[in-house]
């Protein structure tokens, strides 16, 4: 049977069927989703954000029609909504993908969204949110891997290529509160829930009398759930995610790219596949937006430089100026926020060009900040 359900406002058709009493994590048939159901503050009380609870169930049934595609994605809702916008993109462009059941989601669960007591940096950093997801591609579990691109560490697994990038959302950081409408707004002392050592040392830099607390980790709902309860009085979160999940109404500012430079490869999704899959290779190949693409090369190449990780915050983002140049802006800084280091450059917007922007703004930066910066 197939239902229309709606993922953060957005109407998929999901085929759905009986649930079994298993459900397994490799090869899949079917996604059930239990649809949002909203969090509203009453009438008479405005000091609520809004948040979104969502699950998810995947079952087996070896009845189902094979899929031409599989699609390899986290269970976050976030996760989930851009794994869907690739399957209607892919099933836009190509008549065969539009059939019912050509394209499947198999939903895996990655380290980083099992582990959420301890910091990014403490289990491992890099590949906590890509790891089990590159597995299951390389075990042709899956056949295309949707990522977070600023999840995707600078390194890809032997065998796999990412051949797509899809158009980039937002980069911008947003605000979000209770009780102040920015961060200029909140009294000394208050403090910020974030994850993120880049958002906290540009905070600390510039508000130094703010707390942040750190491992303020989860999905967006968990987050917004928090700030609801007052475990902190505001939070950042990228733009682009909400835009996605159609949770703008919580921004109350967004920060500009002078107030907050955004990480590597914010706002843009990657796609994945086996380096001797064509077939995958052609279809992403039409899903690819090529200024996205070398954008991201070149601040990859920036934090390839830089050789990043969760202990390092680390910013940078490059974009095509109203003359068709590249304009890059880079930063490192201490955790604590007291010193920062920034650079940028200008040039053609070429490939080649571009990655040799981000590695001699990184080769800068090494230079100005010496070995013991980066082992702090």
């Amino acid at each position: 049977m197939e239902t229309l359900v709606s993922l953060n406002q957005v109407i998929f058709p999901v085929t759905t069927r009986p649930l079994s009493s298993k459900f397994v994590n490799g090869s899949t048939s079917a996604l059930v989703l239990c649809m949002p159901r909203s969090f509203k503050a009453s009438s008479n009380n405005n000091n609520k954000v809004i948040t979104r609870a969502f699950s998810v169930a995947v079952e087996q049934n070896p009845q189902t029609k094979v899929a031409l595609i599989r699609i390899g994605t986290r269970g976050s809702p976030l996760a989930l909504a851009q794994a869907y916008e690739t399957r209607e993109k892919l099933m836009a462009k190509h008549a065969e993908l539009a059939e019912d059941g050509a394209i499947q989601i198999v939903v895996i669960k990655t380290t980083g969204d099992k582990i959420l007591s301890q910091p990014l940096a403490d289990i491992g950093g890099k590949g906590l949110f890509t790891k089990e997801i590159d597995e299951a591609l390389l075990n042709s579990e899956i056949d295309i891997a949707v990522h977070s691109m600023k999840d995707v560490p600078t390194y890809l697994p032997e065998k796999t290529i990412l051949p797509c990038n899809m158009q980039r959302e937002d980069v911008r950081d947003a605000f979000i509160s209770v009780s102040a409408a920015s961060l200029a707004d909140l009294p000394a002392g208050s403090t910020i829930g974030t994850a993120s050592l880049r958002r906290k040392s540009q905070i600390l830099h510039r508000y130094p009398s703010l707390n942040v607390l750190e491992n303020f980790r989860g999905n967006v709902q968990t987050r917004l759930k928090k700030l609801n309860e007052g475990v902190v009085q505001a939070t950042l979160l990228a733009l682009a995610g909400l835009k996605r999940l159609n949770m703008t109404e919580n921004v109350a500012a967004i920060l500009s790219i002078d107030e907050m430079l955004p990480a590597v490869a914010q706002g843009a999704i990657g796609i994945a596949c086996r380096s001797n899959d064509d077939t995958m290779a052609s279809y992403l190949a039409s899903l690819n937006h090529e200024e996205t693409r070398l954008a991201v090369a070149c601040e990859r190449s920036f934090l390839l430089t830089l050789d990043g990780s969760c202990r390092t915050p680390i910013a940078g983002y490059a974009s095509r100026d109203e003359d068709g140049n590249c304009i890059f802006k880079g930063l490192v800084a201490s955790p604590d926020g007291t010193r920062v280091l920034e650079t940028s450059r200008k040039g053609p917007y070429s490939y080649d060009d571009m990655i040799a922007m981000g590695k001699d703004a990184g080769q800068e930066l090494l230079s100005m900040g010496g070995a013991n910066f980066f082992d702090s």
